[in-house]
Order: C-alpha cells, then sequence, then structure tokens
C-alpha cells in the first residue's frame, strides 16, 4: 500500500503526490473521509485520480491511500433485485443507514453478507474441476437458478464440497490444486470492471432476440448476443423502447443501466419494474433484473464506472448459460463524463471536445457483447446483447457520440421526434434505420416462422422506400396525379404504417406481437394490396376498393388475442377474398 498526499483538487479529479508505489487503475481511498477513487494516469510520482463521491471541502495535504487492486464487482448469490449505484452500492441498503441522501465515504458491501443462501451441490469429493466449472447451485429469486462457478485461474480436485445455508463469506468447497495446496471456495468472486471477463469461443449470431415489437422484429431485428444503438432527441421514446425491450425481450436476465439520466426518469424505472408482471412467469420483473441508477446529480465520474459495473455483471449471467439484455441509457452521458474529465487532465481534446480515445472506449464496451462457449468442461452458451441509447444533442446524429456508435453496432433504430409528436410508437424511422443482422438471420425467421418472411420483410420496405417518392409527386402535383395502382400503393403503406408498425405499448395485448401474429397481420395487408391491384387490372372501382369493410378488420387484428390469431386470420383471409371477388362481379354485371 501506498500512501500520499492531495497537492491540487479540481471537481472530481484529484492530484495525489508520493504515489510511486500505485498502478493505473488502483482504487483509492482520499481523506480521512475514505472517498472512492481510482487512478487514471500517472506521472512518476504523481497520480491523477478521479474520485466517484463529491470532493466538496477536500482541501490540499489530505491523505490518500492505495488499496492495491483495481475497481472491481462483487459477484455472487444477492445480484438479482437488487438496487446499485455505479460503483455497485447498494442504494437501498444506504439508505437504511444514512437515509435518503448517500453519505460521502460510506461503505457498504455490495452483497449482503448476513444473508444465508441454500446451496445445493453439484460436484462431487474426487471431481477434477477447471475455472468455469459449476460447483453448485442456488435458487436465487423464483425464476433465476445462480451457478456457483469455480473462479477465472483456479482449478483443482474436490477434497471437500458442502450443502445447506450459508453465506457468500463462508466456505462451501475445498479444492487440492496441483501443487497440493488447498483453496477455499465461496460462493462470491471478484472480478475488476475494466477486463471483459474470458471465454472460450466468440460464436456468430443466428438467432434473434425477439422483442415483440413489430418495427424491430420484422424490418430491424437484432441477434442474441448483438449490439444496437437507440439514438434520438429528446422526447422521442428513447427510454419507453428500453423499458419495452427490458420487459418483452427473449432474455432471462436483465441488467439496465441509468447512466446519467434525469432523477425523476430513473424513479420511474425504479418504481415501475418492481410492479411490472414478467409475461414468462407471472412474477414481478425485478425477480430476473439488475439495476444500475446513476442519475445526472450524482458525481459525475461515477457515470463512467456504471457501464463498466453494468457489463462485468451482465458477462457473469452470461457465463452461466444465460441470455442477457443489457439496457444502456445513456451512453452520452457517460461520453460527456469522459469528456469532462479529460478536459480536467489537460489533454488534447478531440471533435467537440470528446477525448481521441472517445471511439475506442465505446468499442471496448460494445465487443464485450456477443454469443460465447463460456469456460469449463460442459461448454455452456450464453449470449449478451447489448443496447445502448444515445441522446445527441438536438437530435443531430452527426454529433461524435453517434458516429462513433454507428461505427461499432450493427443495428441502427433512429427514433423520430416527428413521429413522436404525431403519436406513432415505436418513433422509429423505417427510412433511417438498418440491421446488418439481417443475412444471417433471414435463414432461422425462414425456418422458424415462415418459409416466405425474408421475402415479405424487403417487399415491406420496398413498398415504404416507395411511399416516400411517391409523398414527394403528392406534395408538387397532389394526389390525384398519381394512377389508382400508385394510390393503391399508397393505401397500403399507411395501412403498413398505422396498423403495422405502430404499436400501443399501454394496450394489454398490442404491447407484445409473437412473430406468428406479426407474420399474419403482414399477410392480410399484403394479400388485400396485392388482391387489390388485379381488382384494378379487372376494372374494379377504386374508391369501393379502398372502402371495403375488411380494410377496418385487417387493421383491429392487432388487438386479437394471442390464443384466436389462427382462426381470426382464416376469417379475415376469407373476407378479402369474398369482398374484393363481389366487387370484381358488381363491376362486370353492369
Amino acid at each position: 500500500m501506498s500512501q500520499g498526499r492531495v497537492v491540487k483538487v479540481s471537481g472530481p479529479l484529484v492530484i495525489a503526490d508520493g504515489m510511486k508505489d500505485a498502478d493505473m487503475f488502483d482504487v483509492v481511498r482520499v481523506s480521512e473521509q475514505g472517498l472512492i477513487g481510482e487512478v487514471i494516469e500517472m506521472r512518476g510520482e504523481m497520480a491523477s485520480i478521479q474520485v466517484y463521491e463529491e470532493t466538496a471541502g477536500l482541501a490540499p495535504g489530505a491523505p490518500v491511500v492505495t488499496t492495491g487492486a483495481q475497481l472491481s464487482v462483487e459477484l455472487g448469490p444477492g445480484l438479482i433485485e437488487t438496487i446499485y449505484d455505479g460503483i455497485q452500492r447498494p442504494l437501498e441498503e444506504i439508505r437504511k443507514i444514512a437515509g435518503p441522501n448517500i453519505t460521502r465515504g460510506i461503505s457498504v458491501p455490495a452483497l449482503d453478507r448476513e444473508k444465508k443462501w441454500d446451496f445445493v451441490a453439484v460436484a462431487k469429493v474426487g471431481d477434477k474441476v477447471q475455472a468455469g466449472d459449476i460447483v453448485g447451485r442456488v435458487q436465487e429469486t423464483m425464476v433465476v437458478e445462480h451457478k456457483i462457478m469455480v473462479p477465472y485461474g483456479i482449478s483443482g480436485e474436490v477434497v471437500e464440497i458442502k450443502e445447506g445455508s450459508f453465506t457468500v463469506e463462508e466456505t462451501i468447497c475445498v479444492l487440492k490444486k496441483d501443487n497440493g495446496e488447498n483453496v477455499n471456495l465461496t460462493m462470491m468472486q471478484k472480478w475488476p470492471v475494466r477486463r471483459g471477463r474470458p471465454y472460450k469461443e466468440k460464436l456468430v449470431p443466428i438467432s434473434p432476440l425477439v422483442t415483440g415489437q413489430r418495427v424491430i422484429d420484422t424490418l430491424f431485428p437484432i441477434s442474441k448476443g448483438g449490439v444496437a444503438a437507440v439514438p434520438g432527441p429528446f422526447g422521442s421514446g428513447k427510454t419507453v423502447v428500453q423499458h419495452q425491450l427490458a420487459k418483452w425481450a427473449d432474455a432471462e436476465i436483465v441488467v439496465y443501466i441509468g447512466c446519467g439520466e434525469r432523477g425523476n426518469e430513473m424513479t420511474d424505472v425504479l418504481m415501475e419494474f418492481p410492479e411490472l408482471k414478467d409475461p414468462r412467469t407471472g412474477e414481478s420483473l425485478m425477480k430476473r433484473t439488475v439495476l444500475i441508477a446513476n442519475t445526472s446529480d450524482m458525481p459525475v465520474a461515477a457515470r463512467e464506472a456504471s457501464i463498466y459495473t453494468g457489463i462485468t455483471i451482465a458477462e457473469y449471467f452470461r457465463d452461466m448459460g444465460y441470455s442477457v439484455a443489457l439496457m444502456a441509457d445513456s451512453t452520452s452521458r457517460w461520453a460527456e463524463a469522459l469528456r469532462e474529465m479529460s478536459g480536467r487532465l489537460e489533454e488534447m481534446p478531440g471533435e467537440e471536445g470528446y477525448p481521441a480515445y472517445l471511439a475506442s472506449r465505446l468499442a471496448q464496451f460494445y465487443e464485450r457483447a456477443g454469443r460465447v462457449i463460456s469456460l469449463g468442461r460442459e461448454g455452456r452458451e450464453g449470449a449478451l446483447s447489448a443496447i445502448g441509447a444515445v441522446s445527441p444533442p438536438g437530435g443531430d446524429i452527426s454529433e461524435p457520440v453517434s458516429q462513433a456508435t454507428l461505427r461499432i453496432v450493427k443495428v441502427f433504430w433512429a427514433l423520430d421526434a416527428q413521429l413522436a409528436y404525431s403519436r406513432h410508437f415505436p418513433a422509429i424511422n423505417w427510412l433511417n434505420s438498418y440491421s446488418l443482422y439481417v443475412n444471417n438471420l433471414n435463414k432461422w425467421f425462414d425456418e422458424n416462422v415462415a418459409k416466405n418472411w425474408s421475402e415479405m420483410r424487403s417487399e415491406t420496405i420496398k413498398l415504404l422506400q416507395e411511399e416516400a417518392e411517391l409523398n414527394e409527386i403528392v406534395q408538387l402535383v397532389g394526389v390525384d396525379s398519381l394512377s389508382f395502382a400508385d394510390r393503391l400503393k399508397l393505401e397500403a403503406t399507411r395501412s403498413i404504417r398505422e396498423d403495422y408498425l405502430h404499436q400501443n405499448a399501454f394496450h394489454d395485448v398490442d404491447t407484445y406481437s409473437s412473430l406468428e401474429k406479426q407474420h399474419k397481420l403482414l399477410t392480410l395487408i399484403l394479400k388485400y394490396y396485392y388482391r387489390g391491384l388485379k381488382a384494378l387490372d379487372e376494372g374494379a372501382d377504386f374508391k369501393k376498393l379502398t372502402e371495403l369493410p375488411v380494410r377496418e378488420r385487417i387493421g383491429r387484428y392487432k388487438y386479437t388475442e394471442e390464443k384466436q390469431i389462427k382462426e381470426a386470420y382464416e376469417a379475415i383471409d376469407k373476407q378479402i377474398d369474398k369482398e374484393i371477388n363481389d366487387l370484381i362481379a358488381s363491376k362486370e354485371g353492369e
């Protein structure tokens, strides 16, 4: 351990002298209050420290002591359902001890040291185990089984294993290493947040993360183990989109990071999540969720740590073989923290004052997502999907954070303020968004949902692009200048926009749409369009064609409950044929 003295204080940045034994990214304790900080620059014996707590009242001469360890998170039973701050301090425990405000220098363990967990052994005496192997299980919540794994860098023969109720610090297994030395395993392990957890092999993403949101699943899907960005201006619905994904995405564990968000917005999350009913289990959504709350009024340096804290916890559950969805809201606030610290360090600024290493830091974060085979003899497959919200000032995505993010992620859901103001949810602009996973996922959709899924998707995007071109003509010369076929195309695309892409997050049925239901609804819309084109060729009246009663039934189909979708689909399908045939027959009768 090395003890130095504060020589300069500049907001969250503290310069200390006499720190020759300190290393980069060591955790330090500053002043008699023991404020938590992290070394981010070394110059001889001078260390630059970003302090994760308020530095008001700190003066030169205050002691600085290094702990000799990097900023790490505690991993073990008790993570699920807990609300942490950016450096993994449990906020509920702090409130019990210190009241509604976080007391400076307060030290509360991330995992409860008193609570006992029922440990069920999986390994037996005599078994040879290595890093990543499961030695036992704990039923952490009603829906999550916590797998106790051998920590990284340890292997040997099991010489003793216990069963029963233990705290996270009590020994549950004893291993004899190859050198004859015994090592005690507990249910808790630590991992430095800035280092990705190791795995055996990274796999190509081939299956989608089904979200139940039609515009995402059909047009711009994300794969399990994929990365997506949700950029959009203020009020365009980034947080609502992330809430929907947290609730409905086909993931077993959810890690939600509120990074520098407004306090009232984080309060909504903290109040809503425990009340949301998990559609998978019927239990509270919190039973499979870890929340990290770092509001905009908390010390800016802790924002930088919160992203890494969250993704390390997510990697831990991925290593158990779970599919994990990580929501980061928002990476722009995290980048602002980087910019502030970089400015205080007097580093050469890059574009718009952001540090030159902004893009590489973003890449380090997003590249920790993926579908992997974890360590251990079993070779469990886990997936970590990362979805980051970006809040560009004024909605201008040409700014550095958005551009650096777009170079890394493969899915871009462009939120549009105009759509949001016209009450179109999700406000994802179908002309500006894209997904680079489509080619990988088309095979899965064609095999598991419908043979013509990829064909229908291409057709839908083509129609929406053609609608944009036709609308330009309409604005110049009016709709009457278009042919009946083009006017029918506008009617069909209006139906795609209003009946298909628009989705009511607060409607009990429409909030989630299964892939089968999505396929059937889109099939009905496209069938009406193609049958209508043929009817026009055969002389049918355009006005009567657009006023057919079946059109309203197609639009209402999205409110059909899942158990009735097949029956309702067949009825509407027959009605389309009947009404269009009757229309053609009446024209021929004239």
